[in-house]
């Protein structure tokens, strides 16, 4: 079986962060997040988006 880093999208991500999926989209929109397109889809590795929500914690 394909064992590969889970990919999360926006309705995850909100999920995550207890926000709407709209606030999931712009902060995927945002600069020093780790997005990967797939055509017109939006999606975060999961280790990434842990990795970029621990270094934003103490960037803010």
């Amino acid at each position: 079986m394909f064992n590969e880093d889970e990919l999360l999208k926006a309705d995850e991500v909100a999920k995550i962060i207890g926000k709407s999926k709209r606030v999931a989209y712009e902060i995927m929109d945002e600069k020093d997040f780790p997005l990967i397109r797939i055509r017109r889809s939006k999606r975060v590795l999961k280790s990434d988006f842990f990795e970029w929500l621990r270094q934003s914690r103490f960037n803010t």
